[in-house]
């Protein structure tokens, strides 16, 4: 019964996860314009952020769509296959949950945000109102 349960949502997979990806890309939202020297600001803030993430999990599109709509350009780390990626979200972050947001501040500490809805929170309460 187990195998085929693990089985039926391996296909599952198979079957939706291109779809949720076209899904995505016909829905792209056009993101926020800012100046020159705005979009750079954000785009050095950026540089201590990485998503975790695993392509086609519903909550980690809302928090790439958002991401788009920010004008944000965040590092994506695919935590789904074993690995040295996922491995780093387990020890350093504690759980092998996505979508993850790793913050690094500048003397290098790390944070770690593992809600969508959180996630969303943060980048807006960052980034929405730089121009």
């Amino acid at each position: 019964m187990k195998s085929f349960v693990r089985f039926f949502f391996k296909t599952l997979r198979i079957v939706l996860g291109p779809v949720m990806l076209l899904k995505e890309a016909l829905t792209r939202p056009k993101g926020i314009v800012r100046s020159p020297a705005g979009q750079e600001a954000v785009d050095q803030a950026c540089k201590g952020l990485a998503l975790y993430q695993y392509k086609t999990c519903p909550f980690c599109i809302k928090v790439r769509q958002e991401m788009r709509r920010l004008s944000l350009t965040v590092a994506k780390v695919d935590a789904q296959p074993e690995g040295p990626d996922r491995a780093a979200l387990v020890q350093q972050g504690g759980q092998a949950k996505v979508p993850c947001l790793k913050i690094t501040d500048k003397t290098g500490n790390s944070r770690w945000i593992y809600d969508s809805k959180e996630i969303i929170s943060y980048l807006r309460s960052q980034f929405a109102q730089v121009t």
